[in-house]
């Protein structure tokens, strides 16, 4: 059974399409990588893939129930969704924020136990943050933020994951670790990945299938390998790109942007 797909899926935002009847299917232990230009639409799809919004037609499953037919209880107990931008409503350490993840999970009123503050502390250490779990949150930095984040989503532990853009404020050591952290999520607990991401290398790198959309409707879903090509992009971003053979076991291509196309 499919963790994640939708079937005709039609969905748009302010009169825009953002995609036309689009069918995909997200077996666990998959990658799907969704690229595109800015204000495409990347962040109103995850959104609506993860029941936040009404999408025009169609229909998302999620293991095979329609994802609308669930309390959002239910769907927080399989699915998390990693926003673009994080936020502090309330003063608290880093600890108590990763608390947060295991929230779907405890009766109301309830407190965290031992086996939840755990969790969070095996998540904080998975992000490179173990000492930092009574810093207040106030003090952490962009990317230490970031990383808090995704600590949460972890401790929540769902079984299929939306990220969007989650390599923002990431220098490349922690882009790179973040996303070998997400691989094994996926290859060896068996989750489901969906990424939002601006970088296509990273995208030919971590992802088994990968979605372009090109504006008006129109996208592209399918394995990594066939989707992907220098023309494809060269459409997708209205920007020559070349295609370099790269080096290593999985002897994926690496794209670059044409510096001096021809006028």
């Amino acid at each position: 059974m499919s963790s994640l797909s939708t079937t005709k899926l039609s969905v748009s935002i302010a009169g825009k399409s953002v995609c036309d009847e689009l069918d995909l299917d997200l077996d666990s232990g998959q990658t799907l990588g969704i690229l595109g230009t800015n204000g495409v639409g990347k962040t109103t799809l995850l959104l609506t893939l993860a029941g936040l919004r009404s999408a025009e037609t169609g229909t998302i499953k999620l293991f095979g129930d329609n994802i609308h037919s669930l309390d959002r209880r239910a769907i927080a107990q399989k699915l998390g969704l990693l926003l673009q931008h994080d936020h502090d409503p309330f003063p608290g350490s880093v600890m108590e924020a990763t608390l947060v993840g295991r929230h779907p999970y405890l009766k109301a009123w309830q407190m965290e136990g031992p086996e939840d503050r755990q969790r969070a502390r095996a998540s904080l250490a998975a992000v490179g943050l173990a000492d930092f779990q009574q810093r207040q949150l106030a003090t952490l930095s962009g990317g230490e933020r970031r990383r808090l984040a995704i600590a949460t989503l972890l401790t929540q532990d769902p079984e299929v994951m939306l990220l969007d853009e989650p390599t923002s404020h990431l220098d490349i050591h922690y882009q790179i670790a973040l996303l070998n952290l997400f691989r094994a999520q996926s290859q060896q607990h068996n989750k489901s990945i969906v990424l939002v991401l601006h970088d296509v290398n990273l995208a030919s790198h971590f992802c088994d299938k990968v979605l372009l959309l090109y504006g008006n409707g129109e996208a592209e879903y399918g394995n990594t390998r066939d989707i992907l090509s220098a023309e494809r992009l060269h459409r997708l971003y209205d920007h020559p790109i070349i295609a370099i053979h790269g080096p290593g076991p999985l002897n994926n291509n690496i794209f670059l942007p044409d510096f001096d196309p021809q006028q």
